[in-house]
């Protein structure tokens, strides 16, 4: 197997992971029944945390153990992953639900068209038309509901998308392990979070466990693989799997709250499944294929 075909498939299963695992951020931050700011506050401090512990007993382990911040392409990274926390939260509670997965969506658009000015790295066609089919399986999901948002929301919503498909393109362009970068950044988010709690909401959280979990497994795991993702594939295939969270995200709030996903979530979902999955495939067997392409035009 070639390197190039190992890189690739480790980017896929890193990416994966990530993508995966952050499905689940949503559910358990309902089990937590808090002040939403109070739960901001505890998962991004876990999460700090978590990430310096891992990181410490790595370096024990191996002198090869990532950077926390390699660099000032480190620190932007890290800037970049801060900002979109804050501009997240308060889409969350600026706009609908449906206009902030909506716009969120465009990430992979905005990931795609950064590579292409900065790192000359121009989408393949099929990349390109699997995000058109992702496009479309997002509309489906929240067709009935854009619109219901306001426009602030849905500044700081595009905003957040815009900042994390900058951090994947800084990342892709260093070339660097940003893995345990993202988890760094959670100290802006936690700053900001621990300012609100402590001059105006105070401090809630009914099942803390929940969020504990979450900042210390669940994050450091996602953040971890969706950040160190772009040092192995394009930044607009990184950008793609975590839509996994728009899909997969009311299907455990169905099996946990009983709350039956709409028609048009199962439809859109089942959509943006099926052309990541087929993506991914072709993206497989067309860099098995290329290795043996350029050794027959090899003089």
């Amino acid at each position: 197997m070639s390197a190039l075909q190992t890189d690739y498939r480790k980017g896929l299963l890193l990416t994966a992971i990530g993508g995966l695992t952050l499905t689940v951020d949503i559910p358990l931050i309902r089990l937590a029944e808090g002040e939403a700011w109070s739960i901001l506050l505890l998962r991004t401090g876990t999460t700090f945390v978590a990430a310096l512990v891992i990181w410490s007993v790595w370096r024990l382990i191996t002198p090869q153990v990532p950077q926390l911040l390699p660099g000032r392409s480190g620190v932007v990274v890290a800037a970049f992953y801060g900002l979109g926390s804050i501009t997240f939260v308060t889409a969350v509670f600026n706009t609908s639900t449906a206009n902030l997965v909506f716009i969120l969506a465009f990430t992979t658009m905005f990931a795609a068209l950064l590579s292409w000015l900065f790192l000359k790295e121009r989408p393949r066609t099929a990349t390109l038309l699997a995000m058109v089919v992702m496009i479309v399986g997002v509309l489906i999901i929240v067709g009935d509901s854009v619109g219901s948002g306001n426009l602030f929301g849905d500044f700081m919503a595009l905003c957040s998308s815009f900042l994390i498909a900058s951090a994947i393109t800084v990342s892709r362009a260093s070339g660097r392990d940003m893995g345990f970068t993202a988890l760094i950044g959670v100290i802006m988010p936690f700053l900001v979070a621990l300012a609100v709690v402590a001059g105006s909401t105070g401090y809630r959280v009914d099942e803390p466990w929940w969020i504990i979990f979450n900042g210390a497994v669940v994050m450091p795991i996602s953040f971890f693989c969706l950040a160190a993702g772009p040092r192995y594939i394009s930044g607009a295939e990184v950008a793609m799997f975590y839509l996994l969270e728009t899909v997969l995200a009311p299907v455990w709030v169905w099996m946990i709250f009983s709350e039956v996903p709409s028609t048009n979530s199962l439809l859109g979902g089942s959509i943006l499944i099926a052309a990541l999955v087929a993506h991914s495939i072709w993206q497989l067997f067309d860099t098995r294929r290329r290795p043996t392409d350029a050794s027959r035009q090899a003089p």
